[in-house]
């Protein structure tokens, strides 16, 4: 957490912005949530301690989140933009519910090899990729 705030800090000064409490705040609650939230459901989260800060400016910070490598959106099928953390050398997959929205990570050595030798096959260099399957996850399948 330290070194993702440390991360958006060094953003922060390397664009000429100025450092704000409202975007520490928003930061913090951010860094709590360990899901793929959207801005609304962060919005919310934040209003309820404090009032101040808008629902534009959540927005706002976090593409700067984004920007800055500490977060990464996800567009899925809905329309809806969700944003995950971001942690250095870890990579992670997505199976999206498509009835109540649910996300569960996954990692699978076994396709992550496919993926490169398809790509070796083909004289493709793969700089970064994202899989999200999508379905009925087990609750909304009964």
């Amino acid at each position: 957490m330290l070194e993702k705030k440390r991360m958006f800090a060094n953003f922060v000064v390397a664009q000429g912005l100025r450092s704000t409490r409202q975007r520490d705040i928003i930061l913090d609650v951010f860094l709590s949530t360990h899901q793929h939230i959207s801005v609304e459901e962060l919005y919310l989260k934040i209003k309820l301690s404090n009032q101040g800060i808008g629902h534009a400016t959540v927005y706002r910070t976090l593409k700067l989140f984004a920007e800055a490598g500490i977060a990464r959106e996800i567009l899925l099928h809905d329309g809806q933009t969700r944003y995950e953390q971001v942690s250095a050398g870890e990579h992670h997959d997505h199976l999206v519910c498509t009835s109540c929205n649910s996300i569960v990570e996954f990692e699978n050595a076994t396709i992550e090899q496919l993926q490169n030798e398809i790509a070796a096959r083909h004289g493709f260099l793969i700089i970064s990729h994202k899989m999200e399957l999508y379905g009925l996850c087990i609750s909304c399948r009964k």
